[in-house]
């Protein structure tokens, strides 16, 4: 079972095409599992201006624990972005052809994150959250140089139970994705946020 509880204020609607700055499901560990809406694009507690989010929408693994902004959060605020697919964009030349990655047996893919917590001067808080990225396998270099920490459902507790697990246990599955991925393009109708149909998910 993914999630014991679900904080959920609204009725969650599944989307095709989730932007930076935008909300999604997150899975922390607080007592038990329990699922957030979160914004992508970690505002760091201590940031002025939300607006810091929208250039931190990644974390390189490789150097989580020399940054300020992620250094703590590795300790404390480690999470699950909860997805069962990503695109990326191959760049050829002046063309930017996008292309849905996924498991081919439709199950989630557990991403390796981290969350913080950002109130305003007027009060307004946020929860936010950046997801980790690796280098690729092989056969997915020619697509992107990075792509995103999928964990093995088998460790999610080791990256989500800050309390338990260290953060050396914890990254050490800062790897590569082991399991086969499907992937092919896409319309660039995902390009915009605006668009959240199948449509953005279907093969070309």
């Amino acid at each position: 079972m993914l999630v014991d509880e679900w904080d959920q204020k609204d009725e969650y609607n599944p989307s095709y095409n989730i932007a930076p700055t935008q909300y999604s499901p997150i899975l922390i560990y607080n007592n038990n599992r329990k699922i957030e809406h979160m914004r992508w694009g970690l505002v760091p507690y201590w940031a002025k201006d939300k607006a810091i989010g929208a250039k931190m929408i990644n974390a390189r693994g490789e150097t989580l624990l020399e940054k300020p902004s992620f250094k703590n959060l590795v300790n404390s605020n480690r999470c699950i972005v909860i997805t069962d697919g990503y695109f990326e964009w191959k760049n050829t030349g002046t063309i930017k052809t996008p292309h849905y990655f996924h498991n081919p047996e439709k199950i989630i893919l557990p991403m390796a994150g981290l969350w913080d917590e950002w109130q305003s001067t007027t009060g307004e808080l946020i929860k936010t959250y950046t997801v980790i990225t690796t280098t690729p396998k092989p056969e997915y270099v020619h697509i992107h140089k990075r792509m995103p920490v999928i964990l093995p459902h088998s460790v999610i507790d080791v990256w989500i139970k800050t309390g338990e697990y260290s953060p050396t246990a914890a990254l050490d599955h800062i790897l590569p994705y082991k399991d086969e991925l499907e992937v092919y393009p896409v319309s660039t109708f995902v390009n915009s946020p605006k668009n959240n149909t199948a449509k953005c998910i279907a093969q070309i």
